[in-house]
């Protein structure tokens, strides 16, 4: 008998709309997240008798009883549901248990599959938290107010037994951590993003630089139709590689510039073929033979491959670098040094929270840490310095000088630049005159009164500037406030959340007018990268200012309530790393591919003038691409799906080059095949970018909406053809995805999505930001946090405590728990926590002592200490924002944004738990088949 994916029924049957009120069907949906149209496309579902396939995961039978899901097994739901009595007058009790334990012997007890499905039918839907829900007051939220059904005993689901982000994880690691991956088979699947391995490019890129939805695309845009799984990569491509793993090579072929086929522009790469003895060679990507240039004849083996093979890393590799010639730089012309300009708000905010004074001491010592390409004595990066409120104040720092310079521009209305010579220095030249710049500033404003800022022209001069040096560069802007002075990009305050839940919510996340737009495109042209830094004590319309950084390729900063003993470290451990981490500049990128299908939406910190050209001002090691494709025409089995990424940019010391990323696809007829070499994480990145692209346009609610749907039908389209017949009370899920329902629920319930009048709105539109340049590993941990339980580490040790499932069963009262989802990090104190941990970590001798204003934990001399902070840093080293430290006490005030994190349960501010999601999304299955 052909195998299962992974197996459960649902614990209720009775029909029910769809999560969050919205219609449960797909007939009145028309669209879906991928290129292929309403999610009822395909082929409609005749019946619930499954087609028999080749599915992936086991089969098990009703009297089969396992209590841990690894990876391939699968359950009958019968497994785990746990009685309940009804009354038996018929009426619906108005509450329900809370989830528990399976009670002693559950397992033991296992009705036919026939007999479950008759429970079903009399079945209802409960809260998590007991209460019957009521009719939905926001989206997420399931509806009540259901016919009151009577029936039989009703059982539960187990919490435990349904698919675990934790133990699939774990299984992972289990299976291939501390092994080498090597890239030379065509389409296999790499390990996860959360196991750590060693990775050996032998002809594909490395999973650091390109992860893909799945590894096997189908042959037809009917196939992808018919499954609506998304075929996606998510590129990042200046990735940093661990040091045990060989860095990317640098071609030169001098003047001649890199090889690349005459018809399509594909550079030179493995999936090349030498014909006529190596005098010519056929493309790879649109099969067009081309002459080899004389300079690079080589002669072939026996098997027909070039003799110089792994002499060469364009032909054996899949990432590697090409040293640019004067054709791909501006004018003709070799690139200058890019620059780095630092413009710092001396606005009264600014000024009274200590900011200036904290940006102009750090970057003292800062400065001298500037990146440089390696074995350079000195970093070829200028720097320059603004500072600005209602006007602009330039400085002139030359190394000829005692003392700098100040030069005042008034004129908002025609920002000029009103010096060349001795705004971009080298620091090194002018570290005197610079450091002296920084101890003035402070007290130059240290009692000023105004309050009022500007914003767009302080981009508009920082650009002017970049443009009259002739370079590249990136704009450090410290900004505090919303720019209400008389100047062009005037803002005023639109934070009016009566727009949630209507159809003009998609205002609150556009840009009040045209002029950042306008802004963004001339500073992309100009090589000018943003980055901001904002530290608001109220609304600063971070969907207007914040659009600039985003299409330059910057990155966004935000300090709420900035205060400098409990927010400085946060910020300059940010601000070094932001200036220190590895960055291209004035890049263009393209992804090319191979004849049957094309990328046609792209999602990041990018601009794009066509359809085809991805324009970064400024790219980072941090920030990624993600691209969608679409079929034009019949893949073939054989030849598979290639995919050819090229970056073009300005390394920091003016070089121009090209980096080149290649991976091969397996291609295939078979639905199976599809599933089986998907990648849930990656989807998850792409489905998270493409619902922030859509609500730009389309209401929330409907967009929320595409995405249960496209969930439930990838899902039934499995069912129906690709697994094993079994009863309709059954939910199978492939084994590669069983963490879809969880991870989508997930996005569902983030505060960009949930539409909760309680969650402001910049923190809705800095949140979606963050996420549209987001790489698997952030996206993943986003999503669902990290959740450590600390007080059963052992000190001795150099591994991390066992990861828990997050939810509210997995906290004890006399448990410490660390939980990070890669932009906060919160240390949760039970009421009963071991005096040893209270007194070994905050040196207080009970938990009543504990301030939980604290944002980083004491100097404390103990084991205890030392292991908490150990297992922080190793937390932060993954991720590229510095977490900001709070400590939550059990039923404290602060502990409401730490359980919204508690992704499995029922949302705070709205949102299904897990278990209700599951079900619903089960449902809408079992509608589609039935």
């Amino acid at each position: 008998m052909s195998q299962q994916g992974y197996v459960a029924p649902p614990p209720f049957s009775q029909p029910q709309p769809g999560l969050g009120g919205y219609p449960p069907g797909y007939g009145t949906t028309v669209h879906s997240f991928g290129n292929y149209g309403s999610a009822n496309t395909g082929p409609p579902p005749q019946s619930a008798v499954l087609k028999s396939g080749a599915p992936y995961g086991s089969q098990l039978h009703p009297n089969s009883a396992p209590n841990n899901l690894q990876n391939g097994q699968s359950f009958s739901g019968s497994v785990m549901q746990r009685a309940q009595s009804l009354p038996a007058t018929g009426t619906t009790p108005n509450a329900y248990p809370p989830y528990g334990p399976t009670p002693p012997h559950a397992n033991s007890v296992l009705p036919t599959v026939n007999q479950v499905t008759n429970q079903l039918n009399s079945m209802q839907m409960a809260n998590s938290f007991g209460d019957q829900l009521p009719a939905p007051a926001f989206p997420g939220a399931f509806p009540g107010n259901q016919p009151q059904m009577s029936g039989p005993p009703q059982r539960k689901t187990d919490p435990d037994s349904i698919p675990s982000p934790i133990q699939v994880i774990e299984s992972d690691k289990i299976n291939r951590e501390g092994q080498v991956y090597t890239t030379n088979v065509r389409g296999q699947v790499p390990p996860l993003v959360t196991t750590v391995c060693t990775i050996q490019d032998q002809g594909n890129s490395s999973p650091r630089y390109i992860r893909c939805s799945t590894y096997c695309f189908p042959t037809t845009s009917d196939m992808a139709k018919q499954s609506q799984i998304p075929l996606a990569a998510v590129i990042k491509p200046l990735a940093i590689v661990p040091q045990n793993e060989t860095p990317i090579y640098l071609v030169n072929h001098g003047e001649s510039g890199p090889i690349r086929c005459n018809r399509c522009k594909a550079y030179m790469c493995p999936f090349m073929q030498f014909i006529e003895g190596g005098r010519r060679y056929q493309c790879g990507f649109c099969s067009c033979v081309n002459d080899v240039p004389p300079f690079y004849f080589q002669h072939l083996d026996h098997i027909g491959r070039r003799v110089d093979y792994y002499e060469r890393p364009e032909l054996s590799l899949g990432s590697y670098e090409f040293l640019a010639t004067l054709d791909y730089c501006r004018q003709n012309k070799p690139a200058n040094p890019p620059a780095f300009i630092f413009m710092i708000d001396v606005s009264y905010n600014n000024i009274k929270n200590g900011v200036v004074r904290l940006i102009c001491e750090e970057l003292k010592t800062l400065l001298d840490r500037l990146p440089r390409e390696e074995n350079a004595e000195s970093s070829a990066i200028r720097v320059g310095f603004v500072t600005y409120n209602k006007v602009l104040h330039f400085y002139n720092v030359h190394s000829n000088l005692a003392q700098p310079q100040m030069m005042v521009v008034t004129d908002m209305a025609d920002v000029f630049l009103p010096l060349l010579d001795g705004f971009l220095v080298n620091f090194k030249d002018s570290q005197s005159v610079i450091n002296n710049l920084l101890s003035q500033i402070p007290e130059m404003f240290a009692d000023t009164n105004e309050s009022e800022t500007v914003f767009a022209p302080v981009i508009q001069a920082g650009m002017e500037a970049l443009k009259a040096a002739e370079c590249a560069g990136k704009l450090f802007i410290f900004q505090s406030s919303l720019p209400t002075a008389e100047a062009s990009g005037k803002l005023r305050n639109r934070d009016d959340r009566k727009f949630v839940n209507t159809d003009k919510e998609k205002i609150l996340f556009l840009p009040q007018s045209n002029v950042y737009e306008t802004l963004a495109k001339d500073c992309v042209a100009s090589g000018c990268c943003v980055d901001l830094f904002l530290f608001p004590n109220q609304y600063v319309d971070i969907a207007s200012m914040g659009i600039v950084t985003m299409q330059t390729g910057g990155t966004l900063y935000k300090y709420n309530h900035f205060q400098v003993h409990t927010d400085g470290q946060q910020f300059l451990s940010d601000l070094r790393n932001d200036i220190e981490k590895r960055i291209g500049f004035d890049a263009i990128m393209r992804v090319r591919t191979s004849t049957g299908f094309r990328a046609t939406d792209f999602f990041g910190g990018i601009y794009m003038n066509n359809t085809t050209d991805v324009e970064m001002a400024g790219v980072d090691c941090d920030k990624a691409v993600t691209v969608e494709f679409k079929h034009d025409d019949k893949l073939s089995e054989d030849t598979g799906a290639l995919i050819q990424c090229a970056l073009l940019y300005t390394t920091i010391s003016g070089q121009r080059r090209l980096l080149v990323h290649n991976i091969s696809l397996n291609c295939s007829s078979q639905l199976p095949d599809l599933y089986k070499s998907c990648e849930t994480d990656v989807l998850m990145n792409f489905f998270a970018k493409s619902a922030y692209k859509a609500i730009l346009h389309h209401p929330v609610k409907t967009v929320r909406d595409v995405l249960i749907n496209q969930t439930a039908h990838i899902l039934a389209c499995y069912r129906k053809n690709c697994s094993s017949p079994s009863a309709v009370s059954q939910l199978i899920l492939p084994d590669s995805m069983k963490l879809l329902p969880v991870y989508m629920n997930c996005l569902l319930k983030n505060e960009v999505l949930i539409g909760s009048p309680e969650i402001p709105t910049d923190e809705r539109a800095f949140q979606r930001q963050l996420v549209m340049s987001m790489d698997v590993a952030s996206s993943q941990l986003f999503y669902y946090p990290l959740l450590l339980p600390i007080h059963t580490v052992d000190t001795k040790s150099d591994t991390l405590p066992a990861p828990l499932r997050c939810s509210e069963e997995r906290l004890s009262e006399g448990g410490i728990f660390l939980l990070a989802n890669g932009i906060n990090m919160f240390l949760w104190l039970g009421l009963s926590s071991p005096p040893e941990f209270i007194q070994g970590i905050f040196n207080v001798p009970s938990f009543a002592h504990i301030s939980p204003e604290a944002t980083c934990l004491p100097a404390v001399d103990s084991q205890h200490s030392k292991k908490l902070k150990s297992v922080m840093e190793v937390i932060q080293k993954r991720c590229p924002y510095s977490m900001k430290l709070i400590l939550v006490k059990q039923k404290d005030k602060t502990e409401m944004a730490f359980r919204q994190l508690l992704v499995e349960d029922k949302g705070l501010l709205g949102g299904a738990s897990y278990m209700d999601f599951l079900c619903c999304v089960h449902k809408e299955i079992r509608q589609l088949l039935t």
